[in-house]
């Protein structure tokens, strides 16, 4: 390659920093004093997840009649935010396993935050079909366990099982990816320690030695993980799309449902990495590591992603007419006439027209343009899953039968308290966590300079 095409590579990491200075820059944010940011951060989101955690319990103790549901509708925004946070967890998994067999170097700066996310997201999305089920203690029951009247079977044919499963073990595995990752940082975290924090780290990094041996089993311990990995990517929400594509509701049986919600997972998934990556790049002063190199990067990848879900809205809207069913018909056009098509065309307007101007590089690079863009990809994702399950129900098939849904002061705040629990999560992991990979990112160091 040309010296001047050398010139032109962007580098990953600005400010010819050396090994020692990533070790530093990075571990200062967790052996430090937090700043008044985080102390504010952590303040407003323990808040909201008191808040959550009171109306969690209100509702366990007086029963889900405080929601808004009726015998029209069944599920709303309990269902509807479960799904959301699936769908956020997804681009945790994706930046560590698939861009690592792909060999993208630009992740190594974001991949340990976004593996952090996602079991965050997916402690979030565990929370609402558990308070659903009514009687949250009994929630053992959806597990095929042995008990002294016999083994209790559970009907394995319900895409509602296949979601215990699945997201269970979608769980476990991303906590082990992550924990795995984390060895190398610990170990250097250990030797910069002393007295008792040195001895948590001892024991938190399992013996790490740093040793050629050691490196070498823990590289291909990580690429066996990252292809197990991988596969649960799109297994996961493909599943959880099976919860309304196996139904016979119009509106939900359809056969698009599983690549359309995999790829608005990774849609919505990818916004709200962007979103706490230009936070904690402004609050932690991660600006040499968090580039706009990765901005741009991510913001091609929502650009795609919003294209692919924009053919899944139109393909929708030809299939319910080309079908020649009117109740389908009736469904897609309830959804674009009906009382609710505000939040139908907000939908459209946040994850398919505002992506189109990720197409500017300008924009791209923009950081205050990039996060009101990233929000409102968040919004849109939201009122996507709440047009699907919400008026494709509150209709049914006898005009007797139609009911309007309007949540409580409960349903909200439990929304609430679930960004509460998130970002508190967060914010303890930004604390006394390395949240950039520094082992990954000190092998990228001279990647882009001349």
């Amino acid at each position: 390659m040309s010296a001047t095409a050398c010139k032109l590579r962007e580098p990953l990491v600005d400010g010819h920093k050396s090994c020692r200075d990533v070790s530093e820059d990075v571990c200062r944010i967790a052996e430090g004093s937090p700043t008044r940011l985080w102390y504010a951060g952590l303040a407003a989101s323990s808040t909201a997840l008191a808040v959550g955690a009171f109306l969690v319990f209100h509702q366990v103790w007086t029963g889900i009649g405080v929601w808004g549901l009726n015998k029209t509708v069944g599920w709303s925004w309990d269902i509807t935010n479960f799904v959301f946070w699936v769908g956020i967890g997804h681009a945790g998994t994706l930046i560590s396993a698939i861009l690592f067999l792909f060999r993208q170097k630009w992740r190594t700066s974001i991949n340990r935050s976004a593996e952090a996310m996602t079991i965050f997201a997916v402690m979030c999305a565990g929370v609402f079909p558990l308070i659903h089920m009514g009687r949250p203690w009994l929630a053992y029951w959806v597990m095929p366990y042995p008990n002294p009247m016999g083994p209790l079977w559970v009907n394995f044919r319900s895409p509602l099982l296949w979601d215990v499963f699945a997201i269970s073990t979608y769980f476990a595995i991303s906590a082990v990816f992550w924990y795995f990752g984390l060895l190398p940082d610990l170990a250097t975290m250990r030797e910069r320690a002393s007295g008792v924090r040195r001895r948590v780290l001892a024991a938190a990094s399992l013996g790490w030695d740093g040793s050629h041996r050691t490196w070498q089993h823990y590289e291909t311990v990580y690429l066996l993980l990252a292809g197990l990995a991988t596969p649960l990517v799109f297994s996961v929400h493909t599943i959880v799309s099976f919860d309304f594509a196996t139904s016979v509701i119009p509106g939900w049986h359809t056969t698009i449902f599983p690549p359309y919600f995999v790829c608005g997972a990774i849609f919505s998934g990818f916004a709200m990495v962007l979103t706490l990556m230009l936070i904690a790049r402004k609050a932690v002063r991660l600006e040499a590591y968090i580039t706009l190199r990765h901005v741009d990067a991510m913001c091609k990848v929502i650009l795609l992603t919003s294209m692919i879900v924009g053919l899944a809205y139109g393909t929708e809207l030809f299939t319910a007419w080309y079908s020649g069913n009117p109740y389908e018909q009736f469904a897609f056009l309830n959804r674009i006439r009906g009382p609710y098509k505000a939040y139908y065309w907000t939908m459209v307007f946040c994850n398919v027209v505002v992506p189109q101007l990720f197409w500017s590089a300008r924009v791209r690079r923009s950081v205050p343009a990039v996060f009101t863009m990233s929000l409102l990809v968040n919004v849109g994702m939201w009122m996507e899953r709440f047009v699907i399950i919400t008026t494709s129900l509150h209709r049914d098939y006898l005009p007797s039968s139609w009911r309007m849904y309007h949540p409580t002061f409960v349903e909200v705040g439990t929304f609430v308290g679930s960004f509460g629990l998130f970002f508190t999560l967060f914010f303890l992991f930004c604390r006394f966590l390395p949240m950039v990979a520094m082992s990954e990112v000190k092998g990228v160091l001279d990647h882009g300079r001349h």
